[in-house]
């Protein structure tokens, strides 16, 4: 297992930008790498992705100095140790609702004392062929890798008080699409109610000692969400591909 660079530059005091995406081509990983991003989130929610397809999308970013990270599913304790025996380094999972999903989290990404992950022989661990030993590995992949709740639905607002709490958790990502949703306002996150909720996430997670993460459409909208403290900046490759597009065709005759 390599250093967590993004991780570092969050404790460092520096906001981490990064893409997801649910394409399988270990190409696009290395174009983010390439291009300056400091991490890459994998989405096996919304993608059709293999853990074969995972291993070889952390290789590429490997390649770049670029963190791989993945949003997975489900609390899937089997197939977030795949995730992770790949070589992720960080899971931001969706649909946590409460104390005990976000417990069932930590437990399936940390090894014992912190959680209940299993260990083997694995990439992630060098295939216990590297230099370090089982004791050092195990302590040094619960320092490195992340552990980042989503929050996307009102339940989880009403008990993140308590969920902030929990041993383990790094930070968490909001998801304002989803939240907005379950607030009731199903044509997206503009309203001033979605907006005040937003900053009460933002102002309870930052007292609680973690850290927050959100999305950014543009790079304006990104200085503002740093500046509010935000440590983490997520556009998507779709999202990069539309608005590089505009701005590219924008003087083009009909």
């Amino acid at each position: 297992m390599r250093e967590n660079q993004l991780k570092k530059r969050i404790a460092a005091g520096k906001t981490g930008y990064g893409v997801i995406s649910p394409l399988t081509d270990p190409t696009i990983c290395e174009y983010v790498g390439l291009n300056g991003y400091d991490y890459y989130m994998i989405d096996g929610e919304h993608g059709a992705i293999s853990i074969s397809d995972v291993t070889n999308m952390v290789r590429a970013c490997e390649l770049y100095g670029c963190t791989p990270l993945a949003r997975i599913r489900s609390v899937d304790t089997k197939l977030i140790l795949q995730y992770m025996d790949a070589g992720v380094m960080g899971v931001m999972m969706p649909s946590i609702d409460n104390v005990e999903d976000v417990q069932r989290l930590v437990d399936a990404i940390k090894y014992p004392p912190v959680g209940k992950r299993g260990l083997g022989p694995v990439r992630a661990a060098d295939y216990m062929q590297g230099s370090m030993s089982q004791a050092e590995y195990v302590s040094f992949a619960n320092e490195q890798t992340l552990v980042l709740p989503q929050i996307e639905s009102i339940e989880c607002v009403n008990n993140l008080e308590e969920i902030c709490k929990v041993d383990g958790v790094d930070g968490f990502i909001i998801g304002p699409r989803d939240l907005a949703m379950s607030m009731g306002y199903y044509d997206g996150p503009g309203h001033d109610e979605v907006k005040k909720m937003l900053d009460h996430i933002f102002k309870t997670v930052l007292d609680s000692g973690k850290f927050y993460g959100t999305v950014a459409g543009t790079a304006e909208r990104a200085q503002e969400l740093t500046k509010m403290g935000a440590s983490m900046i997520l556009n998507s490759v779709q999202g990069l591909l539309k608005g590089s597009s505009k701005s590219f065709l924008a003087n083009r005759q009909a």
